[in-house]
């Protein structure tokens, strides 16, 4: 029986695939030699180098230096300009100050040192300090002054807060928290000009060393509370204070006097047998009797006696101590982990390790099982890139935090030169070992991130580019220098809070 056509077996050719596969494959070629030429052009084009910004002082007169080593503005402003963010040319300079009236006016500056944002009366940075007095801004956010109040600007000019506010400040050591004032009383924004507290308290003060922690409020009738980042209320304020002692769990109050530790109910733990409280611990609370200091667990039970000079938990029941004017650490059964030999001892929790300092300035290294893997000089830890830089005896040597020595050209991958040093001299070679720069320098310092790096000379200091050629000979004295440091021939000033550079 035929079944007809449709039903036949006999095998023909698919035309239409056929062409469909070609034409596919054609597609496939042309766009691979596309991406070719895409990749191609893009390996021929240079990247764009991002410019950073400086301060610079030279002649007794300020302006801005870049990160190539060109001056951006020269030096013609009697107050050193505030760099707001160096990744912006946004420049806050102070001018015609007249110091028997307390006055001064203030503009911005681009690049280019014109004027920017003219329509406000004054601008001024949100100037704030850590707990050792080092100065630093509130990177993303300006405030601005207009008919004698003030608001908030970001840093592309736009209004984030209109100016409402008889004042604008931070709280000392914490980002993101500004504290704006109306009528007497105040309230809190962050950086975004986002309402985190309304304009009713007598005062807002830290708690613990972050914004995420929270903060202590004082209301009008000055009574002490606590609230979360988000201002929610985590305690009334219903005390005469509370310590800004952080804590998730637990919080020091005082009440009629008394120096309490509470839980978030308000239910006391721990009042008596103690002076003060000054940290709490994992076990229970640092506390101070007299002139000496213990633990105290959460049942009122001495853990610790009281009877060292200073007591701080450095990591989990483990604690700095201090007798006979020398530091040591030991558990919470006072076993001696690090003998009392030291004149300062640091647990740095992300690198997992323990620094004990000498009176020479020497680092004795341990690691998380008080092993002592390391001792020298420390130069620097690198807690971004994994890695510390120790010296020990001349040489300086690097290793992560497993203690493994590292090659500095794995840890600095991007520099072209590396320093090197022979028969007692230093100079530069590239990656793969060739000398660049001769050895005849008595010190040198790694190129920075901008590509610069120092060469001292009959006991005086000049700078390399990435090149290895010389941007100015050796000729500067900086032995009262901390950091030594160069962008083209310009040098880190002496005072490191400033973070200026400049020619000696």
């Amino acid at each position: 029986m035929n079944k007809g056509k449709r039903y036949s077996r006999e095998k023909r050719l698919n035309y239409k695939k056929v062409f469909a596969v070609i034409i596919a494959l054609i597609v496939l070629i042309i766009t691979a030699i596309m991406i070719k030429n895409i990749l191609s052009k893009a390996k021929k084009t240079k990247p764009i180098e991002l410019i950073n910004y400086f301060a610079l002082y030279k002649d007794e007169k300020w302006g801005i230096l870049g990160s190539d080593g060109n001056i951006v503005i020269e030096p013609m402003y009697q107050e050193m300009p505030i760099v707001i963010d160096k990744t912006k040319d946004i420049f806050l300079c102070i001018y015609d100050i007249q110091e028997e009236n307390e006055t001064y006016k203030t503009k911005v500056i681009n690049k280019e040192n014109q004027e920017i944002w003219t329509e406000y009366d004054k601008i001024e940075a949100l100037e704030n300090y850590d707990d050792a007095e080092n100065v630093w801004y509130e990177e993303n956010v300006l405030k601005v002054q207009k008919n004698g109040l003030w608001g908030l600007i970001n840093t592309k000019g736009e209004v984030i807060l209109e100016p409402q506010f008889t004042s604008i400040k931070t709280i000392k050591g914490i980002k993101n928290s500004l504290i704006v004032e109306k009528d007497g009383v105040v309230g809190l924004v962050n950086d975004r000009g986002s309402k985190v507290l309304e304009t009713e308290y007598l005062q807002i003060l830290r708690y613990g060393q972050d914004y995420k922690n929270g903060y202590i409020i004082v209301n009008r009738e000055n009574k002490y509370g606590l609230v979360s980042a988000q201002g929610e209320k985590i305690l009334e304020p219903i005390y005469e204070t509370v310590e800004n002692i952080y804590n998730e769990k637990y919080y020091v109050v005082k009440k009629e006097g008394n120096t309490e530790l509470i839980d978030k109910k308000g239910e006391t733990i721990l009042k008596d047998n103690f002076d003060k409280i000054l940290q709490i611990a994992k076990s229970g609370v640092i506390i101070q009797k007299g002139e000496q200091y213990g633990l105290m667990d959460f049942e009122g039970n001495m853990k610790i006696d009281a009877k060292y000079k200073e007591l701080k938990e450095i990591n989990e029941d483990i604690f700095l101590a201090k007798k006979e004017e020398k530091y040591g650490v030991i558990d919470i059964e006072q076993n001696e982990k690090i003998a009392y030999s030291y004149n300062k001892i640091s647990y740095n929790e992300k690198a997992s390790l323990y620094i004990a300092e000498n009176d020479n300035y020497l680092s004795t290294i341990l690691n998380s099982n008080f092993e002592v893997k390391l001792t020298g000089i420390l130069s620097k830890i690198d807690l971004d890139n994994g890695y510390m830089k120790i010296k020990i005896g001349d040489e300086y040597k690097y290793y992560n935090f497993k203690f493994e020595e590292k090659n500095i050209k794995d840890i600095l991958s991007t520099n072209k030169l590396f320093v090197s040093k022979q028969d007692g001299k230093y100079g530069f070679v590239d990656n793969k070992g060739n000398v660049v720069v001769d050895y005849k320098y008595e010190d040198a310092q790694e190129a920075n991130n901008y590509g610069y790096a120092a060469i001292k000379k009959d006991g005086k200091w000049g700078a390399i580019d990435s090149e290895g050629t010389i941007v100015i000979e050796p000729h500067y004295n900086l032995d009262e220098n901390l950091v030594i440091d160069f962008i083209g021939k310009w040098h880190l000033g002496l005072d490191l809070n400033m973070n200026y550079y400049c020619e000696k």
